[in-house]
């Protein structure tokens, strides 16, 4: 046979361009998509915006968007596992108002209050994940009982009022330690604390899933549940880890909102839950799971606090922001399922 015949062009073309759909697009917008997002917003807020491109406003942006970023990586790892979390707001009040009371009221140790407050969030993590996962109900309606739950179990626990509040003085056997002050308004060398918390848990989270066989098979699950199971994978043993993590990662961003609050209480960080989502979808994470990673997620929670603190700087009214968020969130799912139907669509043309 001879080797000089041309190679027929479905042969090359098609799986090169299907090949490149896949290694070099997709990569491209799903990665460095949400970082050019960035920054062009810092640009353009830059030009605008009075005060904003300054050393003091880009700290201050950090500060804020750490709890956020936190509950995010968690948020991470539950999607990517074809999950969805809407407790961890909630699970961040309840785990930091636990905390508060037990070091103000009860007088414990710094120790045992972070201790109390961590286990707190794992075990509303653990419960969502026995739920989904034995009771075969829905991740969104399991984890939308849990946000009242714990808001409730929350009010219960501080009264309904801030921890520590002059209201209540008079029960008062100590203060917030400096050590939970220092979590969420300290500095090192300069650097805010709490940013470094955010990014450290970060670390913690893109190392779970990338380097062992728990992040390995929460990729797998929620690429392909059945095929997963089938593979020997146990999905209910992913799922609940995942569960657990999101509930302790919201735990340590409850500790360092407390710190920088100086207080904690019930209804603390409403909202959060929607804009962890965002920070996950804009980070180029698949809302329904598979694709997705912790890097891209720290980029979307900083689109999120830049976004915020531009409109508040340029005078936009707490009202119209609630609108903008709101909408943002939208048209954040809207572009994950357009980017995931046109490289469904490129793979579909490249393998013909």
């Amino acid at each position: 046979m001879r080797s000089d015949l041309p190679v027929p062009q479905t042969s090359v073309v098609r799986p090169l361009h299907a090949g490149w759909a896949r290694s070099v697009v997709e990569p491209v917008v799903a990665r460095g998509g949400p970082l050019v997002i960035l920054l062009l917003l810092v640009a353009y807020l830059s030009l605008s915006a009075p005060y904003f491109f300054t050393v003091g406003n880009f700290k201050n942006i950090l500060q804020q968007t750490a709890a956020v970023m936190i509950l995010a990586v968690g948020q991470t790892i539950v999607i990517i596992g074809a999950g969805i979390d809407l407790s961890v707001a909630a699970t961040l009040a309840l785990s930091a108002s636990l905390g508060a009371v037990a070091m103000t009221y009860w007088a414990q140790s710094v120790w045992v209050g972070i201790l109390l407050a961590l286990a707190a969030g794992a075990l509303v993590g653990l419960v969502n994940g026995l739920v989904i996962t034995k009771g075969r109900v829905p991740d969104f309606i399991v984890t939308l009982g849990t946000m009242s739950a714990a808001r409730g179990i929350a009010l219960i626990l501080t009264g309904g009022l801030p921890v520590p509040s002059h209201l209540t003085a008079i029960q008062l056997r100590a203060y917030l330690p400096q050590e939970i002050i220092w979590l969420g308004s300290g500095s090192v060398l300069g650097v805010p604390v709490a940013p470094l918390v955010a990014l450290a848990m970060a670390f913690v989270g893109w190392v779970v899933l990338q380097h062992t066989p728990l992040g390995r098979a929460t990729y797998a699950v929620g690429g392909n549940r059945e095929a997963a199971r089938v593979s020997g994978i146990a999905v209910d043993r992913v799922k609940i880890s995942g569960y657990v993590l999101s509930g302790f990662l919201a735990a340590v961003a409850g500790l360092v909102l407390t710190g920088r609050l100086n207080s904690a209480n019930a209804l603390m960080a409403e909202g959060m839950e929607l804009q962890s989502i965002a920070a996950v979808v804009l980070g180029g994470t698949n809302l329904f799971g598979g694709v997705g990673g912790v890097g891209g997620t720290v980029v979307g929670a900083l689109i999120m606090g830049v976004l915020g603190n531009g409109l508040n700087l340029l005078n936009v009214s707490a009202f119209w922001q609630r609108v903008i968020m709101g909408l943002m969130i939208v048209l954040v799912v809207i572009l994950d399922q357009w980017r995931r139907r046109r490289f469904e669509a490129w793979g579909e043309r490249g393998t013909r």
